[in-house]
C-alpha cells in the first residue's frame, strides 16, 4: 500500500546543549516519509545513545519495515512489529501524518501550548543571565539541565535572576542516594516545583525511601504504559516523549493510564525540528508541564512553529 522511505537530517545547534551527559552542537534526526494515493507523511525522530539508538541503527530498523508498509501494514501491526522506541515513532508520525492529509482533517487542538525553557548546563552566573533573558521574553517556567556539582548554588542564582518564573530540574539520572531526601527538601524550599529523573534507572527503588517534598517525575525510567507499575511510590509523574513510547498511538494510552493510576504527565522532547513538535500537539492541553522547546535550539528549522512568550504555537 505505501511506499515509503528514510534519511537523516543534521541541524546546527544556536549554541552548545549541555547535560549531565554531555555536550551536543547538533541535532541528529531522522525522517520517515510513506506516500500513497499522491499523499506523502512525513514522520521525524531523534535517535538517543542512551537508549542504545543511533542513526544508523533507526535507519535500518525502518528500512526492514518498508516492504510490510507496501504490503499493507497497519498501525495497531506496526504495535507489534516494532519495538517502543524512535524507529517506531518516526514511522507512526508518518502514518499519522499521512492519515490526517488524507482525509483532510482540521486542527482541531489548542491555537498555543505554554513550554517551559530549558537551560544548560552552565556556570552559575551564565545559567542566572540566561534565566534572565528567558524571564525577559515572557517565559514562566524555567527547565534547569544539573548534574550533581553546586545543584543548590545554580538554583539560588537562577532563582535570583528570575524570581517570577516557575522552577523545575531535571537531573539526568546523575544524582547519588546520599544525601537526596536532604537536597529534595533544600531544592523545595528554594521554590522549585518538580525534580526529573534525579537516579538512575534501576535505583528508583530509593525514592520509596522518603516522603517526597517535592514531585519527582520519571523520564528514562518511564517509555511505555508497561513502565507504570513499577513507577508506584516511587515518582509523582511521568514524562512522556513519542521517542520513547515508539509514536502517538502508544503516548495516549500511556497518559491516560498514568492518570488512571495516579501520576501527573508531563509532555517532553528531543533535541528536533517543529516537525516533532506537532506530531506531539495531541498530549498538550492536559500535561501538567509541557516541554516542547526542543526546536528553541536550532540554529535554524524546517517549517518552523513560532516560539514567544513562554509558548509555542501553532502555524
Amino acid at each position: 500500500m505505501f511506499e515509503g522511505r528514510c534519511y537523516a537530517e543534521s541541524w546546527p545547534l544556536r549554541t552548545r546543549f549541555v547535560i549531565s551527559r554531555g555536550a551536543r552542537t547538533e541535532a541528529e534526526v531522522v525522517v520517515a516519509e510513506v506516500c500513497a494515493g499522491g499523499v506523502t507523511g512525513i514522520g521525524e525522530c531523534t535517535p538517543y545513545p542512551r537508549y542504545g539508538e543511533s542513526v544508523e541503527s533507526v535507519l535500518a530498523e525502518i528500512s526492514s519495515v518498508l516492504p510490510s508498509l507496501r504490503e499493507g501494514l497497519t498501525r495497531d501491526q506496526l504495535q507489534e512489529l516494532m519495538p517502543a522506541g524512535a524507529a517506531r515513532n518516526a514511522v507512526d508520525c508518518a502514518l499519522e501524518d499521512w492519515e490526517q492529509k488524507k482525509s483532510g482533517r482540521r486542527f482541531d487542538g489548542p491555537a498555543w501550548l505554554p513550554t517551559v525553557q530549558t537551560l544548560g548546563i552552565d556556570e552559575s552566573d551564565a545559567m542566572a543571565r540566561a534565566a534572565r533573558d528567558a524571564a525577559d521574553r515572557g517565559v514562566s517556567v524555567l527547565k534547569l539541565k544539573l548534574d550533581r556539582e553546586r545543584v543548590l548554588e545554580r538554583v539560588a542564582a537562577v532563582r535570583a535572576a528570575a524570581p517570577g518564573c516557575e522552577m523545575v530540574i531535571d537531573a539526568n539520572e546523575s544524582w547519588a542516594e546520599d544525601g537526596l531526601p536532604a537536597l529534595c527538601s533544600a531544592l523545595a524550599e528554594q521554590g522549585v516545583t518538580m525534580l526529573e529523573q534525579p537516579l538512575p534507572v534501576g535505583e528508583d527503588h530509593l525514592l520509596e525511601e522518603f516522603d517526597h517534598p517535592l514531585p519527582i517525575c520519571a523520564d528514562e525510567s518511564c517509555h511505555t504504559r508497561r513502565d507504570l507499575p513499577k513507577l508506584q511510590r516511587r515518582y509523582d509523574m511521568v514524562n512522556i516523549k513519542l521517542d520513547k513510547t515508539g509514536g502517538l498511538r502508544e503516548a495516549l494510552l500511556l497518559a491516560d493510564a498514568a492518570r488512571e493510576q495516579g501520576f501527573q504527565v508531563m509532555l517532553g522532547c528531543m533535541l528536533c525540528t517543529s516537525r516533532a513538535i506537532r506530531a506531539a500537539w495531541p498530549l498538550g492541553a492536559n500535561a501538567r508541564f509541557v516541554d516542547l522547546d526542543g526546536p528553541t535550539w536550532l540554529a535554524r528549522d524546517v517549517d518552523p512553529l513560532r516560539f514567544a512568550d513562554g509558548r509555542v504555537y501553532w502555524t
